[in-house]
C-alpha cells in the first residue's frame, strides 16, 4: 500500500479494501506501461517508478470514482495516465534544477545522463497518451489541457514574474499550474469516468486544485525544515539552487519593504542578500537555513499552507458525507500535519 495511503485514516473497511486492491492494479498497470522489449529503455523508464512515491493522484482518481459507480478498468487506466504524467514531468524537473537525488535515489540523469532522462520522460508522456486514447476523445482533451498547464507552470517558475507582478501570487499561480492541475485531474477522471455528477466533479475539481498548492506550499517548507534522514536531500536544496519557494519569496518581500521605509540594515535585507549568494558550503548553507527558519516568513509560509488545505475542505461541501468525503478530508488535512 502506497505512503499516502497509509497516512489517512479510513475508518471505512470497504473503502481501505477498494483503494488496497485499486492501487495495487494501478501498480500492475504502471509497470505494464513502463516495459520494453529494450533493456536499457525499460532500466530507464522504470528507475522512478521502482523508487516509489506516495501515489497521491492515483489515490484520488479512485477516492473520486468511489462516489460514483465505483474502480474499474478504465478508472485503473486514467490513475495510470496521471501517474505516468506525473513520473514523467519528474525526469524533466529534475534535469532541470540538476538534482542529484529523486525520493533517495539518484536522479535518473545522474544514472543515464540528461539526454536519456529528457527522452525517457518525453516516452513516458507517450506511454501516458495511448493509454488514454483508449478512455475516449474527452478524456484526451482533458489530459492536453492538463499537460499544458503543467508546462506553462514550469516556463513561468523558469522565467519569473514580470517587474510589475506580485512574486508571490505569481509563484502561487505556478504552483497551481505545476501541481495542482494535475491532481484536480486526477480527482476528475475517476469521478467522471464513475459517473459523478455533474456539481461534485466540479467540487473535486476545486479541490484538487487547492490541495495541490497546498501540497507544494508544504514543499517549500519541509525543503528547510526536514532532515536528509527524511527527504533524502541537504535541507536548504532548493535555497542553493535558486529555486523559488515561499519562505524565501516572503523574506524578500519583506527586504523590500525595509528599503522602501529605510530601515536598509534590517535582518530581511540581510537574509535576503546572503540567500542571494554562493549557497555551495555545506555549512553556509546551513547557516542560512538556520536563519531563514528563525524568520517569521516560515510561519507566514505555514499558515498560507494551511490556508489553502482549509480552502480545500471547503470545496468538499457539495459532496456526500460518508467515508469517501472524510478521506478526501483526511488528504488534505495530512498536509498540514507533516508541516509540523
Amino acid at each position: 500500500m502506497t505512503d499516502a495511503t497509509l497516512a489517512i485514516s479510513l475508518a471505512d473497511p470497504d473503502l481501505q479494501a477498494t483503494l488496497v486492491r485499486g492501487l495495487r492494479e494501478v501498480e500492475a498497470r504502471l509497470e505494464s506501461a513502463v516495459a520494453s522489449s529494450d533493456s536499457m529503455v525499460e532500466q530507464a523508464s522504470s528507475h522512478l517508478l521502482k523508487a516509489g512515491g506516495k501515489r497521491l493522484r492515483p489515490l484520488l482518481v479512485l477516492l473520486g470514482a468511489s462516489l460514483g459507480r465505483g474502480v474499474d478498468q478504465r478508472v485503473i487506466d486514467s490513475a495510470a495516465v496521471v501517474e505516468l504524467t506525473h513520473l514523467a514531468s519528474l525526469y524533466h524537473d529534475d534535469v532541470m534544477d540538476a538534482a542529484p537525488l529523486r525520493r533517495g535515489t539518484p536522479s535518473a540523469h545522474e544514472v543515464y545522463g540528461p539526454s536519456v532522462a529528457i527522452l525517457t520522460g518525453d516516452l513516458l508522456f507517450a506511454r501516458a497518451s495511448q493509454i488514454v486514447a483508449g478512455l475516449g476523445p474527452e478524456y484526451v482533451l482533458i489530459q492536453a489541457q492538463t499537460f499544458e498547464r503543467l508546462c506553462l507552470g514550469q516556463i513561468h517558475e523558469t522565467t519569473g514574474p514580470a517587474a510589475d507582478e506580485d512574486p508571490v501570487a505569481f509563484h502561487l499561480s505556478v504552483l497551481a499550474d505545476k501541481t495542482g492541475a494535475l491532481i484536480a485531474t486526477s480527482a476528475r477522471f475517476g469521478a467522471q469516468l464513475a459517473g459523478v455528477p455533474a456539481t461534485q466533479v466540479e467540487a473535486l475539481v476545486a479541490y484538487g486544485e487547492a490541495v495541490g498548492v497546498a501540497f507544494q506550499l508544504a514543499d517549500d517548507i519541509i525543503d528547510l525544515t526536514s532532515p536528509t534522514a527524511v527527504t533524502g536531500k541537504t535541507p536548504g536544496t532548493d535555497l542553493r539552487e535558486g529555486v523559488p519557494t515561499m519562505p524565501r519569496l516572503l523574506v524578500e518581500a519583506a527586504a523590500r519593504r525595509d528599503q522602501a521605509e529605510g530601515r536598509s540594515d534590517s535582518e530581511d535585507i540581510r537574509l535576503a542578500q546572503d540567500m542571494a549568494g554562493d549557497l555551495s558550503d555545506d555549512a553556509v548553507l546551513a547557516a542560512v537555513v538556520d536563519r531563514l527558519c528563525a524568520n517569521p516568513a516560515l510561519d507566514e509560509a505555514r499558515a498560507l499552507a494551511r490556508s489553502w488545505a482549509n480552502q480545500a475542505l471547503g470545496h468538499l461541501d457539495p459532496l456526500p458525507a460518508g467515508p469517501v468525503k472524510q478521506a478526501l478530508a483526511e488528504v488534505a488535512d495530512l498536509f498540514v500535519r507533516r508541516l509540523a
